[in-house]
């Protein structure tokens, strides 16, 4: 696995921003970013947000070389962002790609955190759920959502992953490459759950750092009730497909084991 491997580099990183109608958040986004963090470069994702997001984008990326700006044709989604910013950042060499939301509930100053985890992961997960995690300002119901979603998520899928359905990622650039990106069409809460269980079930380490997740002050949540029925009933196709293996699975080697037994038997009975 690349976590065991010391000879990968990693400090060529990219943090991809997908935004939509994000004119309040962008510019100090990125700000905190390229604060935080000077060495990683930024991609701010447009999808052609009808607020001028991607002209105060364009506007940032002519003075900062480690800014740059993708121009998507319409509002596609989050997965559908994040898909076009990975294959980007593969296809130009970077190590390390990294999903962060534009609205500053994931904290730029938070990110070395994931990446000091990554040394030791394919994948790690900005968690508000681990021991020294937390969300502020969040409405209960969107948080019991997310606590029950996941729930629900290790209970289908037998995962020990505490907030699977959290945004903050960091991936090697190699994880990418092997999970199948082409055959993602999930979007929201189940484009985040895809990508952890699809390295998951490639046997790669999946990590969680602490993060204080906090809600946003300006603009709004792209949450929806869809996005949520979404991620519930492919968490649900996933889990039965999972279970329906092991089962198959721990049949075979119940068979495999009563085979043995009754050649053992008729050994035995043709000794004596």
């Amino acid at each position: 696995m690349s976590a065991t491997d010391t000879e990968v580099r990693l400090d060529k990183v990219l943090v991809i921003i997908p935004t939509y109608n994000e004119a309040e958040n962008v510019e100090t986004i990125v700000a905190r970013t390229r604060r935080a963090n000077p060495n990683v470069d930024v991609l701010v994702a447009d999808d052609n947000s009808p607020d001028g997001t991607g002209e105060i984008a364009d506007r940032i990326a002519s003075g900062d070389d480690h800014v740059h700006v993708m121009h998507r044709k319409g509002k596609e989604g989050l997965g559908a962002a994040y898909l076009a910013g990975f294959h980007w950042g593969l296809d130009l060499g970077y190590d390390v790609l990294v999903e962060m939301d534009a609205d500053g509930s994931h904290q730029p100053e938070q990110l070395p955190l994931l990446l000091e985890a990554l040394k030791r992961a394919d994948m790690v997960k900005g968690s508000r759920y681990v021991k020294g995690g937390s969300v502020v300002n969040w409405p209960k119901y969107r948080e019991l959502i997310s606590r029950g979603g996941g729930l629900w998520t290790r209970m289908c899928l037998g995962i020990g992953v505490k907030d699977p359905t959290g945004g903050f990622n960091a991936f090697r650039a190699d994880t990418l490459r092997a999970i199948g990106l082409d055959n993602i069409a999930s979007a929201g809460y189940c484009f985040q759950l895809d990508l952890t269980w699809r390295t998951l079930k490639n046997g790669m380490i999946v990590a969680e750092a602490p993060i204080e997740f906090i809600e946003r002050e300006y603009g709004d949540s792209k949450m929806s009730k869809d996005i949520v029925i979404e991620a519930l009933l492919r968490t649900t196709i996933w889990g039965l497909d999972y279970r329906s293996h092991q089962l198959k699975d721990l049949g075979r080697a119940a068979l495999d084991r009563a085979e043995k037994i009754a050649g053992d038997i008729k050994e035995h009975r043709s000794r004596h």
